[in-house]
């Protein structure tokens, strides 16, 4: 097309083709000065950026954090109680914020710190920094139990400074028939677990008659034997009396037993000693002579 092709368009055509000769114009100019400006960026502002924080930085203190923290401080070391400290005394021993708060959670639940090892248990606390406050931590004794207050009345059978039964001498000795289960703990080898043993077996039994009874209580100390000695002091049962039910209570007759000697009662009628007895085949003759100083006719 010539030139002077133009003039021969009509006017709404001559428009359309100047609007996009305009637009194409205004659209190198744009190309031209911003395009220019980014490549001319001085280096020295991109120097001025400000630069992303850190993983280690992350941690920045708000508006509502209670707790003050210089972190350019180093930590320092003076006596601290963990039951009364503040947060400041806490941040300057150089703990954390989230730590400080949950000694203060802790503390509002009613925990007490009752010696120094117990503040090794804070969370996020590493060794090294447990072995550097461990010389600080000093605990008030407002904190110490109250029963260490307790102090035991004296009693010839207690050492009072240990609180536990003064051990009898090897020559020394202890009655099994009268005897409590505290004079019983004066035993050596005897706690309590052995003495309530004692008195209970000595109940159903109605009275040891030799100390080698007590063999016959599991699992019991036999080096202890020797230092009792038995009392003639013993309650015998009525075998022509007796029901059933309350013979074989005694730990020397069992159901087979106590029904034999019922029915022997029945048919034969009372028994007059403990020969009788050897006729029944549920009876042997250590049977008959371990039973023989608890019965009566």
């Amino acid at each position: 097309m010539k030139p002077c092709d133009f003039f021969y368009f009509n006017r709404s055509d001559r428009g359309i083709l100047l609007f996009f000769l305009l637009l194409a114009i205004v659209a190198n100019a744009l190309i031209f000065f911003v395009g220019g400006s980014e490549e001319t960026t001085p280096m020295a502002a991109q120097d001025s950026l400000p630069t992303p924080p850190s993983r280690s930085s992350a941690y920045a203190p708000t508006a509502s954090e209670p707790y003050e923290q210089d972190r350019g401080r180093m930590p320092e070391r003076f006596a601290f109680d963990p039951n009364t400290a503040d947060s400041t005394a806490l941040l300057r021993l150089g703990l954390q914020p989230w730590q400080v708060r949950n000694i203060y959670k802790y503390r509002a639940a009613g925990g007490v710190y009752r010696r120094p090892a117990d503040f090794a248990r804070l969370y996020g606390l590493t060794q090294k920094q447990y072995r550097e406050l461990e010389p600080f931590i000093h605990i008030s004794r407002d904190y110490a139990p109250a029963a260490e207050l307790y102090t035991p009345e004296p009693h010839a059978a207690y050492d009072t400074t240990r609180r536990y039964p003064v051990k009898i001498g090897p020559t020394e000795h202890v009655d099994l028939n009268t005897s409590d289960t505290t004079t019983l703990k004066r035993v050596p080898g005897i706690g309590s677990y052995f003495a309530r043993r004692i008195v209970a077996y000595r109940e159903r039994l109605g009275g040891y008659h030799s100390a080698v009874q007590l063999s016959e209580i599991e699992d019991f100390p036999e080096n202890a034997i020797s230092f009792f000695i038995v009392s003639n002091n013993i309650r015998k049962i009525n075998v022509n009396q007796l029901k059933l039910n309350e013979l074989k209570r005694h730990p020397y007759i069992n159901y087979y037993q106590a029904k034999a000697i019922t029915d022997y009662r029945r048919l034969r009628g009372q028994l007059r000693s403990l020969g009788d007895l050897r006729l029944l085949k549920d009876f042997s003759p250590s049977d008959i002579e371990r039973l023989q100083p608890y019965v009566e006719f």
